[in-house]
């Protein structure tokens, strides 16, 4: 049996780790929302801390913006509500299965930022059909991502300022203590419903102030002592 591919395969998607020439292969992406109570209170939900749920974008969605890339992305088609969430990243560094949040930092490689961008008209579309959200959520370059820093080199961030600005005026601006389900907590559930590997990122839930972005724009973000993304519009 030949073991040759009918067409060259994808390659491994990966982005830079920060002080290091070596880059972190990305298995999958995994999305928690509404994970701010004032931003779940913006898009009209009830505020109580209801169990969490999740959703995912194809690792191929990754677009690298460190903010010294001067990175362009294309206005997405099929949308009149084109839409920024600024969000802090995390990197799985190993396999985790059925675990506590009390062990949860031990499987954290590294932090990061990462803007999730949605369509929010056809989001809001299969919401109200009860369809799933990947049209909204899973198209080509919807996970903008930074470079990843290393717990060894941040630690495990409690309260940092986590901020977006579109042309230089800030639209989103919190502290990553305000999360209604902290990170361990959502690695925890996580585990239990799925097997976490190494290579696994997840957004962690975006502040309030979303909103739309226009061909353009410049959109700059950033966690405090995480790093900086940027891109531009066109």
């Amino acid at each position: 049996m030949s073991n040759e591919y009918i067409f060259n395969p994808v390659g491994i998607v990966s982005c830079p780790i920060v002080n290091s020439d070596s880059l972190f292969p990305i298995r999958r992406i995994l999305c928690i929302g509404a994970n701010y109570i004032a931003h779940v209170i913006e898009m009209g939900r009830d505020p109580s801390r209801d169990p969490p749920f999740f959703f995912a974008k194809p690792a191929d969605a990754i677009v690298l913006a460190d903010k010294n890339l001067n990175t362009s992305i294309p206005f997405p088609p099929q949308t009149n509500n084109f839409h920024y969430e600024i969000e802090m990243t995390v990197g799985i560094g190993k396999t985790a299965t059925n675990i506590s949040s009390d062990q949860a930092s031990d499987v954290i490689w590294g932090y990061g930022v990462g803007i999730d961008l949605t369509r929010r008209d056809l989001q809001k579309e299969a919401k109200e059909k009860g369809r799933p959200w990947e049209l909204g959520k899973g198209f080509d370059n919807s996970a903008v991502v930074s470079s990843l820093s290393p717990v060894s080199l941040v630690g495990h961030p409690k309260d940092s300022r986590i901020w977006l600005s579109i042309n230089n005026e800030i639209k989103q601006d919190s502290t990553i203590d305000k999360l209604i389900w902290s990170v361990p907590e959502m690695i925890s559930i996580l585990s239990k419903t799925m097997t976490l590997k190494a290579g696994d990122i997840i957004y962690t839930g975006t502040p309030e102030g979303v909103g739309p972005i226009n061909r353009g724009d410049t959109v700059v973000g950033g966690v405090d002592g995480l790093g900086e993304v940027k891109i531009s519009i066109n």
